[in-house]
């Protein structure tokens, strides 16, 4: 059984269709890239999966359990991380009390396996801003601080939404390595990116969108091997 099994959803903002009897699956362990252009339904499939425009028919389960129909509070609960594109740090806040309210305890009040020291290790860049409101960081500094907030929460799988977006090159290659870290260490990603080259390196597995509809799935490697799936449906 997959840990996040998505099967058969259509999705709606308000009457507008935008998902199309879409299907996938992660297994533990997993980076699953969501590729596609702009308006393809990468944002909205992940919303459906983290229960923020939950799909009108159609399966998402983790670990056999259904998570449609639940509060995004409550999937959150469960296991889902989500990483919104435009981040929405609070900006009055420190790095160290924006980490602080997403805190999740195991137990009798224990820190479960991400804590900020840990993450701190992870993005050095927020041990020295620890002290400084979020909002007066950089892009790539802001895009960090999310992750480690949503690591916070102690997630079994992390969406990501677009996290190269808008960022300059030498900062992107930082956060590859940063997310590669994050795979080393067995956690299970969603990734849903434009930016084939960023995504080439992490990805075990590919799924292609456009109009709302999965055009294409392989492996990572069968997909790079594809030119003509790439020019089809990534060439812009």
């Amino acid at each position: 059984m997959a840990l996040l099994d998505v099967s058969h959803i259509e999705t709606y903002y308000g009457e507008s269709h935008i998902l199309f009897d879409l299907s996938l699956r992660v297994e533990p362990g997993e980076v699953v890239c969501l590729l596609g252009r702009n308006g393809a339904g990468k944002t909205t499939t992940i919303r459906s999966i983290a229960g923020l425009t939950p799909p009108r028919r159609g399966t998402i389960t983790l670990r056999g359990n259904d998570l449609v129909g639940k509060a995004p509070f409550r999937i959150a609960r469960l296991g889902i991380g989500f990483v919104p594109e435009d981040r929405r740090i609070f900006p009055n806040l420190t790095v160290h009390e924006n980490l602080e309210v997403a805190r999740n305890t195991w137990g009798n009040g224990q820190p479960g396996p991400w804590t900020e020291p840990r993450l701190c290790e992870l993005f050095p860049i927020l041990r020295e801003r620890r002290n400084q409101p979020g909002g007066t960081l950089s892009g790539g500094e802001q895009q960090m601080l999310t992750i480690a907030r949503t690591l916070m929460g102690n997630p079994e799988i992390l969406l990501l939404d677009e996290p190269s977006e808008g960022l300059a090159p030498l900062v992107v290659e930082t956060l590859r390595q940063q997310l590669a870290r994050l795979k080393a260490s067995g956690l299970t990603i969603v990734l849903a990116e434009q930016n084939v080259r960023f995504v080439s390196e992490l990805g075990d597995r590919v799924y292609i969108l456009e109009k709302g509809m999965m055009r294409y799935q392989g492996s990572m490697a069968e997909f790079l091997r594809d030119e003509e799936v790439r020019r089809t449906y990534l060439a812009v």
